[in-house]
């Protein structure tokens, strides 16, 4: 989960698609489990980055779980979303 935060924080890296899907499979795991922070990475990168409406569904999904554990990032993404 932090390789995958700061790989995706990381301005020089961040950028690269390769490592944008790479961080998405670190946050895979820990998202199922639960982890709100995953949740809300994992959804953010799949709305803004992926190109299938599945994906973004899912990325969706996610956001919302988050937001309902009280993660303000993923409320404040789902609002730009939903508006």
């Amino acid at each position: 989960m932090r390789v995958a935060e700061w790989l995706l924080d990381s301005q020089r890296l961040g950028e690269n698609p390769n490592i944008k899907h790479f961080a998405g499979r670190l946050l895979k795991q820990p998202a199922r489990e639960g982890v709100v922070a995953a949740q809300s990475r994992l959804g953010q990168l799949m709305c803004r980055e992926c190109g299938n409406a599945r994906d973004r569904r899912i990325g969706q999904d996610l956001l919302r779980q988050a937001a309902r554990a009280g993660d303000a990032r993923a409320q404040q993404e789902l609002g730009l979303i939903e508006d």
